[in-house]
């Protein structure tokens, strides 16, 4: 892994400390001058400075050493400074988003009227304006029947290139998930709370790298188009995958982190909702053998097992055995 990939990798572990209220972290002293290291080499990179996003300040303490913050409430590059401080240059301004047109669906069963929201969706102008050329609008999939829904963030690099939620490698682990509750991913519905990828500035090819979270104003734009899908699904359980979707289904100001947020039932309307981690926080803690990492896969697996009771679905003993 190069440096750049590097950093990405901490901006994507400092962003989940962050969404679970962690404000400090502490690491060695020997690490926190490796990362002043690595700090030093991309400012002397223009042209391979990763886009880094963190949405509060989070502070690396190194032990007997002064702590190094990374400030970066919206995406920016790496701006040259001394180390070990890191700040970041300001976004440029994104055009105000328009209100969200009325969603009008016709006369029809479910799968008429799923059509015709997928349609509305696909074709939305503001949604198609946020898709860079060769990408894709991403709408819901799975079965208008079904009794279980996952609601996820927003699109990757490789839904984005599918048009299809959940397609890269949290996608995959989502899948292996589903099937531990004995049900295929087309029998359940998968949506996320934004309909692209949230943009970051590009590379001279064209292509991002890097992702963030969807801002409040994005959130705002599509949550319309997910609460229509969950309104035409009717599922009997609704599954929110990490803290943006919790956010966004249950209020933004409702938990401080992902923490405070699963182990127990909460509602959306009328329907039971059960937060989990997202996969793609899951798949962080793979091949770590840590106390830690066991409980928090235990503990994800514990909120399906809540889901597959209320959906009523048998729960074998093998089942309930998983990952103790």
């Amino acid at each position: 892994m190069n440096v750049r990939d590097q950093l990405l990798a901490l901006n994507d572990e400092l962003r989940r400390l962050k969404s679970e209220g962690r404000r400090t972290v502490t690491i060695t002293a020997e690490s926190l001058d490796q990362l002043r290291q690595a700090v030093a080499a991309v400012t002397a990179m223009p042209d391979e400075v990763p886009q880094m996003q963190v949405s509060a300040p989070v502070a690396l303490q190194g032990n007997g050493a002064p702590a190094a913050n990374f400030e970066a409430p919206r995406p920016a590059a790496f701006a040259p400074a001394a180390p070990p401080r890191v700040v970041a240059t300001p976004r440029t301004n994104a055009p105000a988003l328009p209100p969200t047109p009325p969603i009008n669906l016709p006369e029809g069963d479910k799968a008429v009227r799923w059509q015709a929201l997928r349609e509305i969706v696909l074709n939305d102008p503001v949604c198609r304006s946020h898709v860079f050329a060769g990408k894709k609008v991403v709408f819901g999939v799975g079965s208008v029947d079904a009794s279980i829904m996952f609601v996820g963030e927003a699109p990757g690099s490789d839904e984005e290139d599918q048009g299809e939620p959940f397609v890269g490698r949290a996608g995959q682990l989502l899948n292996r998930m589903i099937k531990a509750m004995a049900l295929e991913r087309s029998d359940v519905y998968i949506g996320n709370i934004l309909n692209w990828r949230p943009g970051m500035p590009r590379n001279p090819d064209g292509s991002q790298t890097g992702n963030r979270p969807p801002s409040a104003e994005e959130m705002s734009y599509c949550l319309p188009f997910i609460r229509a899908q969950i309104a035409l699904i009717q599922p009997r359980v609704l599954v929110a995958l990490g803290k943006t979707a919790v956010d966004g289904l249950l209020g933004a100001d409702r938990f401080k982190s992902m923490g405070a947020a699963r182990g127990a039932w909460h509602a959306y309307a009328d329907t039971p909702l059960r937060a989990t981690y997202h996969p793609s926080y899951l798949l962080r803690q793979e091949g770590l053998t840590s106390a830690a990492a066991r409980k928090i896969k235990r503990d994800a697996w514990e909120d399906l097992l809540s889901v597959m009771e209320r959906a009523g679905l048998p729960i074998s003993e093998k089942q309930q055995k998983y990952f103790l």
